[in-house]
């Protein structure tokens, strides 16, 4: 992990085309600005992962009445 100091105001570049910028900082609460092409996702940490379980629950669990109502 790269550990970076920066002030509000600041930015970092991410392979040249995502920019995030420290916005605000008070107390121990940071507000950054990302700006990102649209087809990069961007996600708060805990709602990947909530994704990415949904998504190997899914993958895991067949069931027939999932697929019923999938295919009508």
């Amino acid at each position: 992990m790269l550990a970076l100091s920066r002030k509000k105001g600041e930015s970092l570049i991410i392979n040249n085309n995502i920019e995030i910028t420290v916005l605000d900082v008070k107390g121990d609460q940071v507000k950054l600005g990302i700006a990102a092409p649209k087809d990069v996702p961007i996600y708060r940490q805990e709602v990947y992962q909530q994704i990415q379980e949904a998504n190997k629950a899914a993958m895991t669990e067949p069931s027939p009445d999932a697929l019923k109502k999938l295919f009508g």
